[in-house]
């Protein structure tokens, strides 16, 4: 077409032979119509018009608009859905492992022991009857002070990452299941203690449960005086343990009482300095967060009482004075790790400091019933005095 038309406009126009810049100049205007000619592409025939083709896509857009639209409600619905409250359908096989995480059942095994070491050091013959009644009382009462101190904590449990898995914090048990577990556990094992092994056992061990829900739970979000009371907590388990075996609470329950009460800061104050930010956010008022200084002081002062506690044991007839010379040795160990708790003030110190409290506690008082005074001896050292004052009066009466 582009050929027939340029012949078509030369036998039309005919230059004449003298005017040569005339004929120059039409011969560029039809190289340059040349040019623009041959650069215009025909559309191919095959390709839909525009308008079909928008009008093919539309339902597309549409569909993938509505599919993004859909995926972004449904992840903004499953946000939603996470962060309410849900209904957990409690299955009968997980309901030991789940009561076993509301009662605490290592803490609850840490009594136990220390209540049996109680027993085992009192200046009295065995008796595994009474040994296995006192330490099945004073585990149910453990594991009710448990499970009532979870139920006063849960919304301060759920913003800690150490607790927050915790049964009542997820949902796993409701909390009338957990409130009836332990008033199942605390009754009957106030009951027993009081009536199977002795009432003051019992007293104590209903105190015990006073103290740890109403007194130290609710303290800790008060005063850092709660680590103190916390402590005496842990102090009565072996004093219920040498009054089951006894009856009477004399110097060597309170020494055992003692014993337990000065570990129990360099084992708490060493676990709490590495966990500040999670008491933080649960709003505990703990020493390592509010007085950081006497956090470290209080440790290395109660690690240096355990040696004079170990040194009195002999003087009070608890043990023999080999106690103290061997249990130095451990005693003068957590002393310098609390000294570098207390000088360093870092967090490979305190996991130091307690991971030594772990085998600390069982080492001493293995230590202590190996060098515990003979039966015989205290009966003859009773008989002398007996015999004794009874030469006394024998005098006195002629």
């Amino acid at each position: 077409y582009v050929t027939q038309h340029n012949k078509d406009l030369s036998q039309r126009v005919k230059p004449k032979p003298d005017s040569v810049a005339p004929s120059f100049h039409e011969t560029r205007q039809l190289g340059q119509e040349k040019t623009v000619l041959h650069k215009i592409r025909p559309i191919s025939p095959v390709l839909p018009p525009l308008s079909e083709t928008l009008t093919r896509n539309e339902p597309k857009e549409v569909a993938s608009t509505a599919e993004m639209e859909g995926s972004i409600s449904s992840l903004e619905a499953g946000s939603k859905e996470d962060r309410q409250w849900k209904e957990m359908k409690l299955q009968l096989d997980d309901l030991p492992g789940i009561l076993a995480r509301l009662s605490k059942i290592k803490l609850t095994a840490l009594v136990v022991s220390t209540a049996s070491a109680g027993f085992a050091m009192a200046p009295v013959p065995f008796d595994v009857t009474c040994f296995l009644l006192a330490s099945l009382g004073t585990g149910l009462a453990s594991c009710a002070a448990n499970s009532i101190n979870q139920f006063f904590e849960v919304p301060f449990d759920s913003n800690m990452n150490r607790t927050k898995n915790r049964p009542l914090v997820r949902g796993q048990i409701s909390p009338l299941l957990a409130v009836c577990f332990a008033a199942a556990c605390g009754v009957p094992g106030v009951a027993l203690l009081t009536l199977a092994v002795n009432p003051l056992t019992g007293a104590l061990g209903a105190f015990n449960i006073f103290l740890y829900t109403c007194c130290y739970t609710p303290l800790k979000r008060v005063s850092v005086a709660n680590t103190w009371v916390g402590a005496v907590v842990g102090a009565i388990p072996p004093v219920m343990g040498w009054t089951a075996a006894t009856g009477s609470l004399d110097a060597g329950a309170i020494l055992l009482g003692g014993i337990l009460y000065s570990w129990q800061f360099p084992h708490f104050n060493a676990l709490s300095w590495g966990l500040r930010e999670d008491y933080s956010r649960g709003g505990y008022c703990m020493m390592s967060v509010t007085h950081p200084a006497l956090c470290r002081r209080v440790a290395l002062r109660h690690c240096l009482a355990l040696i004079g506690l170990s040194a009195a044991a002999p003087v009070l007839d608890v043990t023999t004075w080999t106690f103290p010379i061997i249990s130095l040795p451990i005693n003068l160990y957590i002393s310098y790790l609390g000294f570098r708790f207390y000088r360093d003030a870092d967090r490979s110190s305190s996991r130091r400091l307690f991971f030594c409290s772990l085998w600390h506690l069982p080492l001493l008082l293995l230590v202590m019933f190996t060098c515990k005074k003979p039966l015989l001896e205290k009966e003859e050292k009773g008989d002398l005095l007996g015999g004794n004052r009874g030469r006394a009066v024998e005098i006195r009466l002629p």
